[in-house]
């Protein structure tokens, strides 16, 4: 094992985690931050008008008294769900409504019930762990733009059709998520159909694919930023022309099938399972889980010391929480982002 420093796609240094290979160089944790040549593309500045919605939807989210909820799960906001409604936040599902106040408000305040009613922070490492025992989803590096790639193996299924299966993925997009540097806000997806030896058919039912589908397109909008998927056998393809129908035309234009990949991931951080790819990963689930779980920690507290420390914000921005801007939107005497790194 050896602990090194890395640089972010934002220029800082920070101490990458306990990077464990064996002794033929194979790695068998996760990457602490993107190639020093990725680089995160520049937002455009919000137009007059963007910027007026913003400040509405704002208001209103600052006005909320409780999250209402049909299963018993109402009541008032709590920091979790304060720290959760970033100014990025706010941003994506204004973009996903087309820029539709009351649209997008009324989406927001769905996810916040939907969130609680689905247990998405009760969800532990404990409880998913076994799903993820073979490495059929794995978080491993990052893509030409920054983004924290997210491998779903579906040859390495190992349990039945449960609503764990779902969990896993909700599970594994928080972590995901936790691990976007600062200024990126989308992820990269990348899907290997190989065949497994156990399994002939890994493509999952219908059913599963359209709840997913809506869980991703409802309560997870502007998160995709790209979808690699290679050796898709003709089950799998049939798969696709059924689902097509229930995913949104700007997605459709995200996935790329069957194409090189070192296009968008740096090939010494794009895993070997894929062509061109030369980082060479073997999953260990004794090894790879912890030091993954423990990393997510690490960052989720920050954000939280940050949150906190920038007077608990609701509309706060997600650079400051990351640690990328030394103020939050109200700044607080004495504190720096840095110092909490």
């Amino acid at each position: 094992m050896a602990t090194a420093k890395t640089t972010t796609a934002s220029g800082s240094a920070e101490p990458s985690v306990l990077e464990e290979k064996t002794e033929i160089g194979v790695l068998k944790t996760p990457l602490a931050a993107p190639t020093a040549g990725s680089a995160v593309p520049e937002k455009p500045a919000l137009t007059a008008d963007q910027q007026t919605k913003y400040d509405w939807l704002l208001k209103r989210v600052k006005g909320w008294t409780e999250v209402p909820s049909t299963k018993d799960k109402s009541g008032p906001l709590t920091d979790n769900e304060k720290m959760w409604l970033t100014r990025e936040c706010l941003l994506r599902y204004l973009r996903a409504t087309k820029w539709h106040e009351k649209e997008s408000e009324k989406r927001l305040l769905e996810t916040l019930a939907w969130r609680r009613e689905y247990g998405v922070e009760e969800l532990s490492a404990d409880h998913i762990g076994p799903e993820n025992a073979t490495g059929k989803q794995i978080l491993l590096g990052y893509d030409k733009h920054g983004r924290p790639c997210h491998y779903l193996n579906p040859g390495r299924q190992n349990t039945d059709v449960s609503p764990r299966q779902v969990q896993h993925l909700v599970f594994m997009l928080e972590r995901v998520i936790e691990l976007m540097p600062a200024q990126q806000e989308t992820l990269s997806l990348l899907i290997n159909f190989k065949t497994s030896k156990s399994r002939s058919n890994t493509a999952p039912g219908i059913s599963q694919g359209r709840e997913v589908l809506h869980i991703l397109q409802t309560h997870y909008p502007e998160r995709l930023g790209r979808a690699m998927i290679i050796n898709v056998p003709w089950v799998v393809w049939g798969f696709f022309k059924l689902i097509t129908p229930f995913i949104d035309p700007l997605t459709r234009e995200k996935l790329k099938f069957n194409e090189d990949m070192t296009q968008y991931v740096p090939k010494e951080q794009l895993w070997s399972e894929f062509a061109g790819g030369e980082l060479q990963f073997d999953y260990d689930h004794d090894v790879y889980w912890p030091v993954l779980i423990k990393l997510c920690a690490e960052k989720r507290a920050k954000q939280k010391q940050r949150w906190e420390a920038g007077g608990k914000q609701i509309g706060e921005r997600e650079d400051y929480l990351k640690g990328h801007d030394a103020q939050g939107i109200s700044p607080s005497p004495g504190y720096s982002a840095e110092a909490s790194t």
